[in-house]
């Protein structure tokens, strides 16, 4: 598959400028798009459109990533080669491991899909975002005089407006690094990709994975406590920005609490529930488990859904892609303040007490 032709920028502000020079000399992107008025008020915005506006309008497409990632060598081939089997697709390399649309992304890969549509009631993560040129000058149009300063948040009322919300790629080729914040996200703590995948495994599942258009509902976690993402919530009076807790969303899912007691009552393994127990308390673990369970029962339906990979698809990739995506369930769960608290030991009991949740999960109606 020969890709179109890309042009790239990274966008800095003075303060990291040298780190963007790393970066874009790395990963060979072509402009440097710096802050035009650093001293002015944080705003991401005000930087992106300088970076929208260094498009090449010879381009087909074209690359803007954040200076604070990491990314392969291979960035520029892969997203070229994304941008060639979707042409008209915004095409978004990295997902917030905490938020409803990296859930989407995790339960996507749970159902063994490598693309999936963003949900509209929540930012677009931007990070590493590729558009058609085209629609980078019409965005630049459309965000020119706003006066929002959260590029990610008004990418989501641009593709609202639309109609089509971008195409996350769930194998995540693109990092966030660091914890600190220009723009006031680092109350936030730890942000990572929600299904961080090597540039070898990635490759072949973004050019030939299934796409999940329409996951159904979609559990999530924030501040160790569980949530349910409802279809059609974008539609209530909030924009559906508002919270669901798991309990007050059942009746909408077809499940009821006494299903999931049951399956937690017949699955949930003391042993492993003990071991998170023993470091986050009994609360998150039984909050972790009953995510997990709900996430493998929506992932169970969706797989069914999906419509049939390429038999070149590589199965152990896209088996490492799933166990990348459970393995983050555990610390992106957590508060902000407790994730650094999750090292190696603590994320291999969670991810194990995720994947014993799942499996239940799968047997539910």
């Amino acid at each position: 598959m020969s890709g179109p032709h890309l042009s790239s920028a990274v966008m800095t502000h003075p303060v990291r400028l040298d780190q963007a020079k790393e970066l874009a000399a790395r990963l060979r992107l072509d402009h440097l798009a710096v802050d035009p008025d650093p001293d002015g008020p944080p705003s991401a915005l005000r930087t992106a459109l300088v970076a929208w506006a260094a498009a090449d309008p010879e381009a087909g497409h074209h690359l803007v990533v954040q200076d604070d990632v990491d990314a392969p060598a291979e960035l520029l081939e892969i997203v070229a080669r994304a941008a060639a089997r979707f042409p008209d697709e915004a095409l978004v390399f990295y997902t917030n491991w905490h938020a409803r649309n990296g859930a989407t992304a995790r339960l996507a890969a749970l159902a063994g899909a490598t693309w999936v549509r963003a949900v509209p009631d929540e930012f677009t993560p931007s990070l590493a975002v590729c558009l058609p040129t085209a629609t980078a000058a019409a965005f630049r149009a459309f965000a020119r005089d706003s006066d929002e300063r959260h590029d990610d948040e008004l990418f989501s009322v641009f593709f609202r407006g639309r109609g089509r919300m971008s195409l996350l790629a769930v194998p995540n080729i693109v990092e966030h690094i660091g914890t600190s914040s220009i723009n006031g996200h680092a109350a936030q703590g730890i942000r990572l990709a929600v299904c961080p995948t090597p540039a070898t495994d990635a490759t072949p599942l973004l050019d030939r994975g299934s796409v999940l258009e329409e996951p159904g509902w979609v559990p999530y976690m924030r501040y160790g406590e569980g949530y349910i993402r409802l279809v059609g919530q974008e539609h209530g009076p909030d924009g559906g920005r508002g919270h669901h807790r798991w309990r007050e969303a059942l009746p909408a899912t077809g499940l009821t609490e006494e299903m999931v007691r049951a399956a937690r009552d017949a699955h949930l393994p003391e042993g492993l529930a003990a071991g998170v127990a023993g470091t986050f308390g009994r609360p998150f673990a039984e909050e972790l488990w009953t995510h997990c369970l709900l996430l493998g029962r929506q992932a169970a339906h969706a797989a069914r859904r999906l419509p049939g990979a390429g038999d070149d698809v590589p199965t152990d990739a896209l088996d490492r892609m799933r166990h990348s995506a459970v393995a983050t369930a555990g610390p992106a769960g957590l508060p902000p303040e407790r994730r650094p608290e999750a090292g190696p030991g603590e994320v291999r009991a969670m991810t194990a007490l995720a994947w014993s949740a799942v499996r239940a999960g799968e047997q539910l109606p």
